[in-house]
């Protein structure tokens, strides 16, 4: 048994690790935000992609410190707990607050699957389909998971690359659809427009952190945690930029903004009619297929560390034959398709947004602590701090003026969390005395 787990570890090299942060990337987001992000900074949206690419790279430099630091599937909950070890309950809390995050990113990239899907059918407006196709999509990579195929092994790879290709094609003809006039003024919505549409669309950066879930078995992970994770930010920072500045140079403000979830679709016809319609919604089922599987594949893995830890029931770090937490896996997909039949698309992304940002300030607070451990460098720690606070400061501000019952649900799922952590907390420590009088007996 020990060669067999021997031999899973230490496969993952860097071309399937940029292959699982562009897989979780570019998921639903820039399909599914397009519209958001236009509504809020206008012609302005290049910026706010390129925004909340500069945030995930800042927020990327703690998680490589700390991944090749402490090595464990835990990520950011191990990495919590060995910066408090004192305080269980913030490392607990934020493992709890992870996997709820992920659960919303999840049920973003199905809804979204299940759009698109309709759409290639003629039945965009078909809600029954889109329920379908979206609850189909998460059995599928249900399945795939549980048979412990390894992100679907080479066909992870085969799906993210070719949905970079696809896109890329979008880009190369689209150029040719841009026109000035729909480019400027660049702040028409105001300057701090692009901040809080930054913030709103930071889901579509989540995703890189799942590399750090992987990190035990990655081979040479020195060389390659680092570099995957800051060249899997800059490729999605280079499309979601090039798709964004065409989609506003080709169509209006009003029309990306009418079009809602299908605002990228829309943007490709000017270029290749009904053909860049088909290629989008193609690339949209690629690329949220690939980031439910990635996602699916490193939340179960934190799920399971959590569960090994006691922060969670012991059962969820149970493995079946191919060491898969089919528990985790099982629980995390139950609870996506509730959320992806009941949320809606800004509760969804506002949620998903804030909770890793607050994640990421909280694994930067902890890369501080740890700074001479790790090697970090203090300046570079503070810069990510300070730039994240400022960010969600921001969209707090943005939900405050224009969506007060997203702020106040995203409050009660927080509030929810906390609970919860504190309930095990309370049992764990009932149970102490008692495990201590057995061993004295």
């Amino acid at each position: 048994m020990k060669a067999t787990i021997k031999t899973v570890y230490h496969q993952l090299g860097l071309k399937e690790l940029i292959a699982i942060g562009v897989g979780g990337m570019i998921g639903g987001g820039i399909f599914s935000v397009m519209g958001l992000a236009v509504s809020i900074s206008g012609h302005a949206a290049p910026l706010a992609f390129l925004l909340g690419g500069i945030i995930a790279l800042i927020a990327g430099y703690s998680y490589i410190r700390l991944a090749l630091t402490y090595r464990n599937d835990g990520a950011s909950f191990t990495y919590l707990e060995k910066a408090f070890p004192d305080h269980l309950s913030i490392s607990g809390i934020t493992g709890w607050t992870v996997v709820v995050g992920y659960i919303g990113t999840m049920a973003l990239y199905a809804f979204t699957f299940g759009a698109y899907g309709a759409a290639l059918f003629g039945e965009a407006n078909n809600p029954l389909l889109r329920q379908i196709l979206s609850i189909g999509i998460l059995l599928f990579f249900l399945l795939v998971n549980l048979r412990g195929t390894r992100m679907a092994g080479g066909t992870e790879d085969l799906i993210v690359y070719t949905k970079i290709m696809l896109l890329a094609l979008l880009a190369f003809a689209g150029i040719t659809a841009v026109r000035t006039e729909n480019l400027v003024p660049v702040f028409d919505q105001g300057f701090d427009s692009v901040f809080m549409a930054g913030a709103l669309i930071f889901v579509a950066y989540e995703g890189f952190q799942l590399i750090t879930n992987s990190v035990i078995e990655t081979g040479n992970p020195e060389r390659n945690i680092p570099r995957s994770i800051y060249g899997s930010i800059l490729i999605v920072i280079i499309i979601y930029v090039l798709l964004s500045f065409i989609a506003v140079g080709g169509l209006s403000t009003r029309a990306l903004i009418q079009a809602e979830e299908y605002a990228l679709a829309i943007a490709a016809e000017p270029a290749l009619g009904q053909a860049g319609r088909v290629i989008t919604s193609l690339a949209a089922l690629l690329a949220t297929a690939s980031a439910i599987n990635a996602t699916l594949f490193g939340a179960s893995r934190l799920m399971a560390e959590m569960a090994t830890e006691r922060e969670i029931p012991h059962a969820f770090s149970f493995r079946n034959t191919v060491q898969v937490p089919w528990l985790a896996v099982i629980t995390m997909t139950g609870l996506t398709l509730v959320l992806t039949t009941l949320g809606g698309l800004e509760l969804i992304a506002s949620f998903s947004s804030m909770t890793f940002l607050l994640v990421s300030i909280g694994i930067t607070i902890a890369n501080y602590k740890l700074r001479d451990v790790t090697r970090s460098r203090p300046v570079l720690i503070l810069l990510g701090l300070v730039l994240m606070t400022a960010t969600v400061t921001t969209l707090i501000i943005y939900l405050w003026q224009h969506s007060r019952d997203t702020l106040y649900t995203i409050g009660l799922i927080y509030l929810t969390v906390i609970a919860a952590e504190y309930l095990l907390n309370q049992r764990k420590r009932r149970q102490e005395p008692e495990s201590g009088a057995k061993k004295q007996v």
